[in-house]
């Protein structure tokens, strides 16, 4: 029986296509490979050559890397996101390691690794700044990334997610949900844990039948080893929790009614931060707040993106 989620993949690529987008293989470091989606401009034309055709452009466009959570790959989660700015903005969707097709032989499971593979990729695809939009588990790594390198990245938006997770929001968070571990939440393996979660990250309560429900299992939580590592190397000790000083502008886009972080956190995360901090809120919308309210989303991301880029 056809997967149906395998069988939309053709549509996918044909929408990713014609957003201009062409995927791209980078080779971070020997046996670390990370997949993207790029611009067909700077996609590679010949192995191991960069398109760099300018002249098709008369001056080089923002940058706009999208950072997904993780329940899901970078079309997956952006799907609503890529064609509403691709028209504007140089749009780059990585898929993290062990997502997609992106792989690494090092040990290292660390969100600090994740930022470091993602910086290496994106300064050799000719990437010299950029605006990050982290989701969830990519909001932490976009953190990251901000703190390594922030001549690279210029801006932040963080939507669902908190600097770190230490040991006193992991333990309350849980304790809230229900829940003993952040594997048996975001690493379902059957039918009733994938609707648990589903039901806990949206705002309206949608059925689904349960062979769709499978087919999603069977697709999209693969590296369960690797996904498990890297929830553990996730949480941080509260004594070694630290708030990074931070130069960029940073947009904080939250669902109203996000069951897992709740606002709360976003707002205490805003004071933490300073000033160069706001936050948006969306109603109506769940920790999904980018798929539920796309259209509201994205008119806040292009509101935010419009003010930043034009500072560079």
């Amino acid at each position: 029986m056809v997967n149906f989620f395998e069988a939309q993949k053709p549509l996918i690529h044909f929408l990713v296509k014609r957003a201009g987008l062409r995927q791209q293989l980078v080779e971070v470091e020997p046996g670390t490979v990370m997949s993207f989606l790029v611009p067909k401009d700077k996609a590679t034309k010949k192995r191991g050559t960069i398109n760099n055709e300018k002249g098709k452009r008369k001056k080089e466009r923002p940058s706009v890397v999208l950072v997904h959570g993780f329940a899901a790959d970078g079309i997956v989660t952006w799907q609503f996101q890529v064609g509403a700015l691709a028209k504007k903005y140089d749009v780059y969707v990585p898929d993290l390691l062990f997502f997609g097709e992106s792989e690494t032989k090092s040990k290292d499971r660390s969100p600090v690794f994740q930022a470091q593979c993602l910086i290496a990729a994106l300064e050799q695809l000719g990437v010299k700044q950029c605006t990050v939009v982290g989701f969830s588990y990519g909001g932490m790594v976009s953190f990251k990334m901000a703190e390594i390198n922030p001549n690279l990245v210029r801006s932040l938006v963080i939507s669902g997610s908190i600097i770190a997770m230490t040991d006193s929001i992991t333990d309350a968070t849980f304790e809230r949900l229900g829940m003993k571990s952040s594997a048996e939440l975001l690493l379902p393996e059957t039918v009733k844990g994938l609707k648990a979660l589903n039901s806990l990250v949206m705002y309206k309560k949608i059925w689904f039948p349960n062979f769709l429900v499978k087919d999603f299992l069977e697709v999209m939580f693969h590296h369960r080893k690797e996904r498990a590592e890297l929830l553990e190397e996730l949480v941080i000790r509260d004594k070694d929790a630290t708030i990074p000083v931070l130069p960029q502008k940073i947009l904080l886009l939250w669902g109203e009614n996000d069951n897992l972080f709740k606002v709360e956190l976003a707002k205490d995360m805003k004071e933490q931060l300073g000033e160069k901090t706001t936050i948006q809120t969306i109603n109506k919308a769940g920790h999904l707040v980018h798929l539920e309210r796309p259209c509201r989303f994205n008119r806040l991301l292009k509101e935010f993106l419009a003010t930043v880029t034009a500072e560079y």
